[in-house]
């Protein structure tokens, strides 16, 4: 756990005697400029995995000179310093005191999870050894005697070792670690209790004694082992959601030089005034500006809009949008590290550290119970020496009140009701990515959806088809055939209706339509203005947009809805009788927002908002105290879903908006919304039941081990019935949530809103 990652060249030692990482000025020629004489250090810190980590990192070096901020994201182990001057601050030292290793954070090296694969490693041998104990346990506990006792004590003193030393290993190396740099962590009172309570079973196995407690102290580490694996696992899919974000940028671009050149270079490389040549199927690398050509661009990465943008000279564009149709010669206008792209990954790893810092309720219960039973222990130790003398005697009654009160039961509470609630959840069609998640939705008190792939699907629908003339549809169909735009598609459905001319060519002209040539005829089908100004008598059409035309004349105008998700109305009307109240933010118009937020019943909504936009949004309700969920699908999304308190994604958003989510529901209706927030709330008053459970049964048993009335065999006994109760209790949730939630369907299976005024 505490190496660092593979390619980190310069590192810290594990025990901070000394420090590699690069020279004051190789640290500030790596940092970033943030103006005002601020910049910005990036460091991957391996070690950092709990709140304890997190507060000892930003309190130390938030004490030096000229450090004006600390940012800890555990998600990606991530460190961000910002610090005035033109002297680096001695932060590499101070990370050396405290024993965590670093190095500066590059996010182009790609690191092998060494950490998950340990751990993997770790939890087989844990489970591997706390079987075989068991099974030799049960011997002992059911009447064995003598030398076949001790023999079975032997043998499992024998497989503990192995599982102790490796699979303890991870807790031994942290807590080492921690108190040698003068702190404490969550594994230090684990890696005590473990050690002592081996300790005390081999000491009984010495000398014969009728009982041993192997098994508690390797079962011990089996359960927190997985518990610790599953928080890796999820807090990797975040660190997940970032890379891929990044990996949407470009790895560079062609080059257009003065004397007619061109070259290839790398996107690091680009540097403002660049003209830059970029072809149909090609990301664009940096933020500039279109100095020739005009095209369609796949701008779904800022605005959420499936909907091409067509552009032509002199307009803007952002670094990650797709170039989809025609050739354009760009100017860049900002480096590669200060493009949009760049930007929606800070917002990202920003959302993201927000978001880690939520303690989760087993976090809470633990950071008072470890302590207090500990201290507890010891103090009953001391009280037996002083009140008998016999340190055999006190030392086995203090290690009775360490297994009666081993937090298993609390381990379990809340891991076994966040399965049960997943698998009900999966049944519906909802799949959980993180436990945490669930607890933090249980807590939401408003609902923000984006519009356009969430509460409506990215499917535009041709509505007029029965109203078109059979033959000039069938034509209009077969040109846009030709063409990826979600009109043309939309309009390619409805070929069939025959009796169509034979096309002689065709060619889509970028931003405006396609066009061709039938039976000495030219065609075009596309945006009004390009198409033709005249219509036939009746063919008017108030929408605009989309029209069909024959020498110039119109013959067809097409008219397109939108489609809402199935149930989506009967799901925000659930969310307000659960008293959430439910916001729209968009990318798109204030028109197309005003009818999906009519049709559905919302009452406020923010349209034209770029990624940035929707994360101050979010942080702004957050400001005022409310807890959010962010239900998007978008690449523009995924900033939100980070910033929000708990996110939740359909399977068809895009894949790094679906690694960003906590939930991913996997059907069309968004009914499961409300069922997600349903059953979450129900496991969180199971969480809290069983919490409660642990705490009353270790408020019995405690005093009696106190008063030594419990063998370490009755307190084995007595701490897998608690764990056996909470368990059972956890398994209630079966019953909930039995079927989904009443549903109101509009215009039978899917709602439809007003026409769009895009066109194609």
């Amino acid at each position: 756990m505490s190496c660092c990652a593979p390619g980190a060249e310069m590192a810290l030692n594990l025990d901070g005697a000394t420090s590699s990482l690069p020279a004051s000025h190789e640290i500030r020629l790596a940092s970033r400029s943030l103006g005002d004489d601020l910049s910005q250090t990036d460091l991957s810190v391996p070690t950092v995995h709990c709140a304890a980590c997190i507060q000892a990192i930003e309190t130390a070096l938030g004490k030096l000179d000229r450090i004006e901020g600390v940012r800890v994201n555990l998600s990606t182990k991530r460190v961000s310093i910002r610090w005035r001057g033109n002297e680096v601050p001695p932060f590499a030292a101070a990370l050396g005191r405290l024993g965590y290793a670093a190095h500066l954070f590059d996010p182009q090296v790609g690191e092998k999870d060494k950490t998950l694969s340990e751990l993997i490693r770790a939890v087989a041998v844990a489970g591997f050894a706390a079987g075989n104990i068991m099974l030799l346990s049960v011997s002992v506990w059911s009447g064995a005697e003598g030398a076949t006792r001790d023999l079975f004590h032997w043998v499992s003193a024998l497989i503990a070792i192995p599982a102790l030393a490796f699979a303890g290993g991870i807790y031994f190396r942290s807590a080492w670690n921690a108190l040698r740099h003068g702190r404490m962590n969550m594994d230090v009172p684990i890696a005590v209790g473990v050690s002592l309570a081996y300790a005390m079973s081999l000491y009984e196995t010495i000398n014969h004694g009728d009982h041993a407690y192997f098994d508690a102290s390797v079962s011990l580490l089996f359960f927190l082992l997985i518990g610790r694996t599953l928080d890796h696992v999820m807090r990797e899919r975040a660190r997940t959601a970032v890379n891929g974000l990044s990996r949407l940028a470009a790895r560079g671009a062609m080059v257009l030089r003065e004397d007619g050149s061109r070259d290839y270079l790398p996107v690091e490389e680009i540097e403002p005034g660049l003209q830059l040549l970029i072809t149909a199927g090609e990301r664009i690398p940096v933020d500039g500006k279109i100095i020739r050509g005009s095209s369609d661009l796949d701008c779904s990465l800022v605005s959420g809009e499936s909907t091409p943008r067509t552009v032509t000279s002199g307009e803007s564009v952002q670094a990650g949008t797709l170039n989809l149709t025609g050739p354009l010669t760009v100017e860049a206008t900002a480096a590669a590290k200060d493009s949009f792209l760049a930007e929606m990954v800070r917002l990202m790893e920003a959302a993201e550290g927000g978001r880690a810092r939520y303690r989760r309720i087993a976090d809470r219960v633990s950071a008072l119970y470890a302590p207090v039973v500990h201290l507890t222990a010891f103090v009953t130790f001391l009280g037996w020496m002083v009140a008998t003398g016999d340190w055999h005697r006190a030392m086995t009654i203090a290690i009775a009140v360490l297994i009666i009160t081993c937090p298993c039961a609390l381990g379990l509470a809340v891991p076994i009701v966040q399965v049960v609630a997943a698998r009900r959840l999966f049944e519906r069609g909802v799949m959980v990515k993180d436990g945490s998640a669930m607890e933090r939705l249980a807590a939401i008190d408003t609902a923000v959806f984006d519009k356009t792939g969430t509460l409506t699907l990215e499917q535009p629908r041709l509505v007029n088809a029965s109203s078109i003339d059979p033959a000039m549809l069938a034509i209009a169909a077969d040109m846009a055939a030709h063409s990826r735009h979600p009109f043309s598609r939309a309009i390619a459905g409805c070929a069939g209706y025959g009796g169509e001319p034979k096309l002689e060519s065709v060619s889509e002209h970028p931003g405006f339509g396609i066009e061709a040539t039938a039976a000495g005829s030219t065609w075009r089908l596309g945006r009004r203005g390009w198409a033709g100004w005249k219509a036939r008598a009746g063919e008017e059409s108030r929408y605009g947009g989309t029209v069909l035309t024959k020498d110039g004349i119109i013959v067809a105008a097409f008219i397109f809805e939108d489609v809402l998700r199935a149930d989506a109305r009967a799901a925000i009307e659930q969310l307000n009788n659960a008293r959430v109240s439910v916001e729209m933010l968009s990318g798109d118009t204030v028109a197309a927002c005003g009818e999906v937020a009519a049709t559905l019943g919302i009452h406020h909504f923010v349209p034209a908002l770029l990624p940035s936009g929707k994360v101050e949004c979010i942080k702004t309700l957050a400001k005022d105290g409310h807890k959010v969920l962010m239900v998007g699908d978008g690449l523009n999304d995924t900033p939100a879903l980070g910033a929000a308190h708990v996110s939740i994604a359909p399977a068809t958003a895009a894949d790094v908006g679906r690694k960003a989510a906590d939930f991913v529901f996997l059907r069309e209706s968004l009914s499961v919304v409300p069922l997600a927030l349903d059953v979450s709330r129900k496991a969180g008053r199971l969480i809290r039941q069983n919490i409660a459970i642990a705490i009353v049964y270790n408020t019995i048993a405690v005093p009696i081990a106190i008063l030594g009335h419990v063998t370490p065999l009755i307190a084995a006994i007595a701490m897998s019935a608690s764990s056996l109760l909470v368990i059972g209790n956890a398994l209630r949730l079966q019953g909930f949530a039995a079927s989904p939630p009443e549903t109101v369907r509009t215009h039978g299976k899917r709602s439809s809103i007003g026409a769009l005024a895009r066109s194609s």
